[in-house]
């Protein structure tokens, strides 16, 4: 399941341009199969959330919570999807600090036509656990 968690352009009906997928189970304690608290990919959704207010791209790059992206062995997990462009989902990023990294990178991926995050480009926390650089779909 997932949920929109930005304002965005589009209507209901429409796909956005492009979407940061945040997953908010990531970095969760467990305790007799509950979760307990606030997981780390909540913490980073909001901490997301709270500085996409600012951010100039907010109505063009939506953030999207995820119920988990099945990495959960390299939490917290973000990735970056748009029509016509390479996907990248990065793990590994810290709960705390992380989230204008994340923004800083997904402006360069908005930026570039094909998306290609080149790695001496990205910001230091983007530059280590990359899990997955997918092919566009075809046009």
């Amino acid at each position: 399941m997932t949920t929109t968690v930005n304002i965005s352009p589009t209507s209901p009906m429409e796909v956005a341009e492009h979407t940061l997928f945040v997953c908010k189970t990531c970095a969760s304690v467990w305790q007799n199969g509950k979760r307990l608290g606030e997981s780390g990919g909540e913490k980073l959704l909001h901490e997301l959330q709270q500085l996409a207010q600012d951010w100039e791209l907010r109505n063009q790059f939506p953030i999207q919570e995820v119920e988990c992206m099945s990495a959960c062995n390299r939490s917290c997990v973000v990735a970056f999807a748009a029509k016509g462009k390479l996907t990248y989902l990065f793990g590994d990023l810290g709960v705390d600090g992380s989230a204008s990294a994340v923004l800083q990178c997904a402006s360069q991926y908005y930026a570039k036509a094909d998306g290609l995050l080149p790695w001496s480009q990205r910001p230091e926390a983007m530059k280590k656990g990359i899990l997955a650089k997918i092919p566009p779909l075809s046009k």
